[in-house]
């Protein structure tokens, strides 16, 4: 049993499939899919039930995960303590984000940060905030930019930084208040709207501005990526509450929201006051300005 394969396993549980566990291992899902084939004739088992749409852990790859875990975790921590006295020659960091992040120019700031340390690899995942969360207490990640729906970060989760984002109502060109400048929630109640899925920050701020307003939004249509949600905004299907910088960015009208202006707090997070594994620690400095504020309360990095 090689820590290749056991890395590979766990890429795939984590990722939910073949396809997006080799893009994230940065290698073809032929040779990913071999690795964890080799993985399970050494242990005599099948691993996964690859009969649906979606592969799922059989009995064996459950009762393997655990150990799995601890195994790998293991191994970071031994690479992490080299990497500490080496000057982060080499190394691994691995960022979780929310998809709707407008806040920080990521892809600007992990690319600065390349060039510091070109020797270290960059790991980013996308997903909601509890699988984030999740992802922080786990340890598969280090660092996680974060929507929560609370005033109070999860147990266990440290924040570093904090910044506020505005809301504002997009739509189509051609909308009847595409040129209103401002609205007021009760404006909207005849209006079609077009959400992002269920459980993510975006969506469960808007529905609590939406709930505090009395408003019940009728959704035409709910979507996983937020680039469909600002075409089929343009196509007129619907409007849509979202991040003031998707809508500028998408070249569609913004409308400000009156009573109550509406926002969301976006957090940099991990799992402990400061990162043990010193190529997340390099990174937490560079986001933050070496500023990171570990008590998550009161430090504010920025605004949107």
């Amino acid at each position: 049993m090689e820590l290749r394969q056991l890395r590979h396993f766990m890429a795939v549980v984590t990722h939910g499939g073949f396809t997006a566990a080799a893009r994230a291992e940065l290698i073809v899902q032929s040779a990913l899919s071999t690795s964890v084939r080799n993985l399970e004739r050494e242990l005599g088992a099948e691993l996964f039930d690859r009969t649906g749409r979606r592969v799922v852990l059989t009995e064996a790859g459950r009762a393997l995960l655990p150990s799995a875990r601890s195994v790998l975790a293991g191994t970071e921590a031994a690479r992490h303590a080299v990497a500490a006295v080496t000057g982060l020659v080499t190394g691994r960091v691995r960022v979780g984000t929310i998809q709707t992040l407008t806040c920080v120019d990521l892809a600007a700031e992990l690319a600065s940060y390349h060039r510091l340390w070109p020797g270290v690899q960059i790991s980013l995942r996308e997903a909601t905030t509890p699988e984030l969360v999740s992802g922080l207490r786990a340890g598969e990640l280090d660092l996680a930019y974060l929507a929560p729906d609370a005033a109070e970060l999860p147990d266990g989760i440290v924040g570093f930084a904090t910044w506020h984002e505005d809301l504002v109502l997009i739509t189509a060109p051609g909308h009847r208040l595409a040129s209103a400048g401002s609205a007021l929630l009760k404006d909207l109640a005849d209006e079609p709207f077009v959400d992002f899925r269920a459980g993510t920050g975006l969506e469960t701020a808007v529905r609590r501005l939406a709930a505090h307003c009395g408003l019940e939004r009728r959704i035409t249509c709910d979507v996983t990526q937020i680039r469909l949600l600002v075409d089929l905004v343009r196509a007129g299907i619907g409007v849509a509450i979202v991040p003031r910088r998707i809508g500028q960015d998408a070249g569609l009208p913004c409308v400000s929201i009156r009573q109550p202006e509406p926002g969301r707090t976006v957090v940099l997070a991990g799992r402990a006051p400061r990162p043990r594994n010193p190529a997340a620690e390099a990174l937490l400095d560079r986001l933050t300005g070496g500023t990171a504020d570990p008590a998550g309360t009161s430090g504010t990095a920025g605004t949107a």
